[in-house]
């Protein structure tokens, strides 16, 4: 007798997702990982502005592809109120909206904001991403990742402080605003089991990366204004060594704090190091750190191999690691022990790599196969099994113009 597979943790969930490209659609492609079933409403007859991004082959976008697995496509015509007054059907009888367009007013003027939603559907949990909240002077402002990382004073920080400005070319603000939106549901659809209430949530990308700064602000406040948060390059400013340093063949990363510094001084064979009162506490190292940090680089070039230091420090118990890159990590040991490089499979392009989900739950530890959808693949399954249409009913709405079909 065949196994049942056990029930999934979101389970009976069910998720309208008005969102596009990464802020809104990873929070979604979370939530599907767990099991929520995700009625993804796009606007044809496009979609999904993901569709469009590179790279593509045979039409096919791998970004929409990692972002967009296990995901339902509705592809509706929102220049007709037919179209319209399904996405509100739908969103009436949802667990959770999820929408990340750029001004509220897109939604509002539709029917489709919390406010008109809540009406027909009082325990709705309505999640709003968008670059600065929905409040505030810059609420109506347009803005993406990168426009974010500016804004939030991460850009600032980044990079060496005799160049510009330096920009993290992975999508960290739309990621880690995906991440919140993902945590925040958590504890909103927890409330609502034990209270019966739904809530509206106000997502900033912004705010995301402005909660990064784990010293700048109490750090300028504390000092009397003696430290002044700027771009550091390689080393840290207020604490050593903390940074990269020139291993045998490439820079390697090194992180010590006060408990630590024992075990590098240990490593190198220097514990003449650990009483020395120059170096004496975290701060007196950063200040001196320039004398520091040949004696460091000196010791490593003594290795043959970056591997070789690695090792050496790891017996000491010093953090240290190399620069990775991405792809770096297909075939590293590590990552695949941790399942953190998957190959998923598409209708179009077969087998294609995609990172791993973080998340490591001891029930439901096997994680479900999922696909990313077709444009309006899932029109007459969303609008038959969630409003009971026909499909005489369905096959007349796509003759008319109402929903889209796409091939890719």
């Amino acid at each position: 007798m065949a196994q049942e597979e056990p029930d999934l943790m979101l389970d009976g969930i069910h998720v309208v997702d008005f969102s596009q490209y990464l802020a809104g659609a990873g929070v979604s492609r979370m939530l599907a990982e767990l099991g929520a079933d995700i009625t993804k409403v796009e606007i044809g007859p496009v979609g999904d502005g993901g569709r469009l991004l590179p790279v593509l082959k045979d039409q096919r976008s791998g970004f929409f592809i990692q972002h967009n697995r296990g995901k339902k496509s509705l592809a509706l015509n929102w220049e007709r109120d037919e179209a319209l007054e399904i996405a509100r059907d739908l969103a009436s009888k949802a667990d959770v909206v999820l929408e990340n367009f750029g001004t509220a007013e897109t939604l509002r003027s539709r029917g489709l904001d919390y406010e008109s939603i809540r009406a027909r559907n009082p325990s709705v949990i309505y999640l709003s991403v968008s670059a600065f909240g929905r409040t505030g002077p810059w609420a109506n402002k347009p803005g993406f990742d990168f426009i974010a990382q500016a804004a939030s004073g991460l850009m600032h920080m980044t990079g060496s402080p005799d160049e510009p400005p330096g920009v993290v070319w992975s999508a960290i603000a739309d990621n880690n605003a995906a991440v919140h939106g993902f945590a925040g549901l958590g504890y909103a659809l927890f409330h609502r089991e034990k209270t019966g209430q739904g809530q509206f949530l106000d997502l900033a990308m912004v705010d995301c990366m402005f909660h990064h700064h784990e010293i700048a602000l109490q750090a300028w406040h504390l000092s009397d204004g003696e430290f002044v948060p700027e771009r550091m390059g390689r080393h840290h400013q207020l604490v050593f060594p903390v940074g990269l340093f020139q291993g045998p063949q490439n820079h390697l990363a090194l992180l010590a704090l006060d408990f630590q510094w024992e075990n590098v001084c240990r490593a190198m064979d220097r514990i003449d190091l650990v009483t020395d009162p120059r170096y004496a506490d975290i701060s007196d190292r950063a200040k001196r750190q320039n004398e520091l940090i040949p004696i460091i680089e000196d010791w490593m070039s003594t290795f043959d191999t970056d591997e070789a230091l690695l090792e050496h420090l790891e017996e000491y118990r010093v953090p240290a690691s190399p620069v990775l890159s991405p792809i770096d990590a297909i075939d590293h040991p590590h990552f695949n022990a941790r399942e953190m490089v998957r190959w998923v499979q598409d209708p179009i392009h077969g087998s294609v790599p995609i990172p791993g989900f973080p998340w490591k739950f001891s029930v439901n530890d096997q994680l479900p196969e999922l696909v990313a959808p077709l444009l309006g693949e899932h029109n007459a399954d969303i609008l038959m099994t969630k409003l009971g249409y026909s499909i005489d009913q369905v096959e007349e709405l796509t003759n008319s113009g109402i929903l889209f079909e796409g091939a890719t």
